[in-house]
């Protein structure tokens, strides 16, 4: 037994130096964020500008547009978010928030989102993210923005 064991140890030490040399070069790509706010710098300078929200929005809304009529739906703009959930049944305060948060996009109240509605929201967040107001932000600026209180004076310390 003791041979079988001290076998096994050598073979996982020993492993390694059997497995073939990597011979292809690791290609340096920088990573790019694929969450929040980063997700839409198209050109990789670390700061997302004012045409690279609203593109990234756009394409956004085109994913969001299910059936493709140009409007979203309640169930087309949180379908995502049910999919991220998995299959959980959202809470009631859920469904109530997301009701809340459809009828403020939905500014001419005519139960669907059209992409003017989503885009002035788009705007608004971009604004709310974009705290000394250079048409530029990132991921630091933005946290910044949403830690604060709604009246709360803007600082960025940038």
């Amino acid at each position: 037994m003791l041979k079988l064991v001290s076998l096994a140890a050598a073979l996982l030490v020993a492993g390694p130096a059997f497995a073939a040399p990597d011979t292809q070069p690791a290609e340096a790509k920088p990573t790019r964020a694929t969450k929040g706010v980063m997700r839409y710098d198209a050109n990789g300078d670390g700061t997302v500008d004012r045409a690279e929200w609203n593109a990234g929005q756009e394409s956004r809304f085109k994913q969001l547009d299910a059936n493709g009529d140009g409007k979203l739906s309640q169930d087309e703009l949180f379908a995502r978010a049910s999919a991220a959930g998995g299959n959980a049944t959202p809470t009631e305060r859920q469904l109530r928030r997301r009701a809340a948060y459809f009828n403020r996009l939905d500014g001419d109240k005519d139960g669907a989102v059209s992409k003017d509605e989503f885009m002035a929201q788009a705007s608004r967040n971009f604004a709310r993210c974009d705290l000394n107001r250079d048409d530029r932000t990132d991921t630091a600026e933005c946290r910044q923005a949403l830690r604060r209180k709604p009246g709360q004076a803007a600082k960025a310390d940038r």
